[in-house]
């Protein structure tokens, strides 16, 4: 593979969870700065992070693909315009230091927004993850921002009732098994 179709395998990994496609292209110390917002599993380096990256994405939304619009590339560096696509299908789980920081219930809608993302690729392995994402558009689609009073009522209800601790919980430990399921082979 082309470092251009190793970059583009990170994100089949993510729509999938092929865990043979992880162990080909995923370096073992790969680290993914966007895993901030994410389960605590997703910081792992290497494809058991990734692929934990996967599990709590797919956990929010379905039918989730990355169709690449552009790329470009420089030494190890390739660039790719792609699109995040998906049904919100499930909890939308954002992290913050580690904790709960907000929950949003399932909707239905679609979610369709542009990111870029620098992949560095050494030895035929991505080494390191970094992106630039539209979230705001993400949250529109989603319609938290602005608050459409729907939406934003069951995220305080979720909040209040400890469903969004539920949902924290759940997806938490949903993607701390997909990095163990890893680590286990």
């Amino acid at each position: 593979m082309d470092s251009f179709e190793v970059a583009a395998a990170l994100f089949r990994v993510l729509e999938t969870g092929d865990a043979a496609l992880a162990r080909r292209v995923v370096a073992a110390g790969n680290h993914n700065r966007e895993a901030a917002v994410s389960p605590a599993a997703c910081s792992i380096p290497g494809p058991a992070g990734t692929l934990a990256s996967g599990a709590w994405m797919r956990s929010a939304f379905s039918e989730l693909r990355f169709p690449v619009t552009d790329s470009a590339a420089k030494d190890d560096k390739v660039w790719l315009l792609l699109r995040m696509r998906g049904t919100h299908t499930g909890p939308f789980v954002r992290f913050r230091n580690g904790k709960l920081d907000q929950a949003i219930p399932p909707t239905g809608r679609e979610i369709d927004f542009e990111q870029l993302h620098v992949v560095t690729v050494r030895d035929g392995e991505v080494v390191r993850h970094e992106a630039l994402r539209d979230d705001l558009t993400m949250l529109g689609q989603l319609g938290v921002f602005p608050p459409s009073p729907s939406v934003m009522g069951r995220v305080v209800t979720w909040r209040v009732t400890g469903r969004a601790k539920k949902a924290a919980d759940e997806v938490t430990a949903l993607s701390a098994a997909a990095a163990a399921s890893f680590t286990k082979n």
